[in-house]
């Protein structure tokens, strides 16, 4: 079965496809949405991940008529900043103006994340990564699902593996950053592994148990 994700962003569709191996193996084919730099972008306004996903899905599902799409939100929720970045985690130093245009974004996040948390005790510095992720087929809502980790955020980023907030994002039951662990294990504690997992048991025609 052919499953259709809108991103392209190749971290995510690894972890999806991973997840979706785990649980149907082959039966099911994880690709990028046919023609998706030429789709225009839809607003991503709704105040939750579930609401953003549940937009995105409905949408690029009638790019794909007859074929399920895929769409997440996911982001990062820092406690000691009000659960900030939230809904805006990949736009979080953007949206502030932060640092110079020249790097890379996902490393002027990671900048502006640890100068929002100087000064707040390792303690405090508890965190979590969301993802929301919708399934839709010609603009109806098919399921929803959710995957969070919980973790902390580091002082200083450690590891070169994953992406995003991954070096800063600490795993206390592995002792490691999410960019230092092993990418099977890091795969499998994904919150977009999670969520996928969640997501394919409810879809009926993907369905093992």
């Amino acid at each position: 079965m052919l499953l259709y994700v809108a991103t392209s962003n190749p971290g995510k569709l690894r972890d999806f496809s991973t997840a979706a191996e785990e649980v149907a193996g082959s039966a099911i084919v994880i690709e990028p949405l046919p023609g998706l730099a030429e789709i225009p972008t839809p607003p991503e306004d709704e105040p939750t991940f579930e609401g953003n996903a549940i937009a995105k899905a409905r949408y690029y599902s009638n790019y794909a008529q007859g074929g399920i799409v895929i769409a997440d939100d996911s982001g990062l929720e820092v406690d000691a900043l009000d659960k900030a970045p939230g809904v805006r985690s990949a736009r979080y130093a953007e949206d502030a103006g932060f640092g110079h245009e020249e790097l890379p974004l996902d490393e002027r996040n990671n900048l502006l994340l640890l100068r929002s948390l100087e000064g707040v005790d390792e303690a405090a510095r508890t965190a979590r990564y969301r993802c929301s992720l919708a399934a839709a087929c010609d603009g109806e809502l098919l399921a929803t699902a959710d995957g969070i980790v919980e973790g902390s955020i580091l002082t200083a980023p450690l590891g070169d593996s994953g992406f995003g907030y991954d070096p800063l994002f600490f795993l206390p039951e592995q002792g490691k950053s999410m960019a230092e662990i092993d990418p099977v294990t890091r795969l499998k504690l994904s919150h977009r592994g999670r969520a996928l997992r969640a997501l394919l048991r409810k879809l009926p025609a993907t369905n093992s148990d």
